[in-house]
């Protein structure tokens, strides 16, 4: 064998057993339904031909909008932290709909969403894991309180509005929120904006530096949720 082709050879066989070396990163273990969400409701709503949607992680999305305060605001950062991963049913005929999103697969400041929310200053990719990890962590308690829980239903006293049960960080509180409701191809979609503080559900905002520099109590929230029939 000529010596070129042997060095060829050699290089791609040490190519393939470095690729093998490489370690994988590994997936993102599915999202497991939580406990105490009722699933089984809707299983039964279907097994008496009431017709149940599904949520489409994919094509629905939440986002809270997240704004400093104090002192020494100006050297911190207002922050968008979003879920692609709302999933749930909804049932048009009983008037309800029970959702849940799992706090780690929160994401914090995607460019396309800080630039919606119209925030003009630009967190290092260190800064904003910095804010996902102190949130998760320090503020969430995502390991102790893993899921939000969303329960809504038509309100009953105005029917633009939908009474929202949030249970979040061990603690439910009851909102009334404007709503658009809309037909889809295959289903629905709902949107809407609300405002509630971390306070109502027992959360300390985060603060450093004695509060010289914090996060607002207030968050905003925006979403867009599509169910379909598959």
């Amino acid at each position: 064998m000529p010596t070129q082709m042997r060095r060829t050879c050699l290089i791609a066989v040490m190519g393939c057993l470095l690729a093998a070396c490489v370690p994988r990163l590994p997936s993102p273990a599915p999202v497991q339904i939580p406990a105490g969400f009722p699933e089984s409701a809707y299983r039964q709503a279907e097994a008496r031909g009431i017709k149940v949607l599904r949520v489409d992680p994919d094509r629905s999305l939440v986002t809270i909008e997240v704004r400093r305060a104090g002192a020494l605001a100006r050297l911190g950062h207002d922050h968008v932290v979003a879920s692609h991963n709302v999933r749930g049913y909804v049932s048009l005929e009983e008037g309800r709909a029970d959702l849940y999103l799992p706090l780690d697969r929160l994401v914090v400041d995607e460019p396309a969403l800080r630039a919606e929310a119209g925030f003009d200053t630009h967190p290092s990719a260190e800064a904003i894991e910095g804010t996902r990890s102190n949130m998760l962590e320090k503020v969430l308690e995502s390991e102790r309180f893993p899921y939000v829980l969303i329960h809504a239903a038509r309100s009953a006293g105005d029917p633009s509005k939908l009474s929202v049960a949030i249970t979040l960080h061990g603690t439910t509180r009851t909102f009334e929120i404007p709503a658009q409701i809309e037909t889809v191809a295959g289903g629905i979609a709902a949107s809407g904006r609300m405002t509630f503080n971390q306070s109502d559900f027992g959360i300390a905002p985060y603060s450093i530096l004695n509060g010289a520099l914090q996060v607002q109590d207030r968050l905003d929230l925006h979403f867009r949720i599509l169910a379909g029939d598959k």
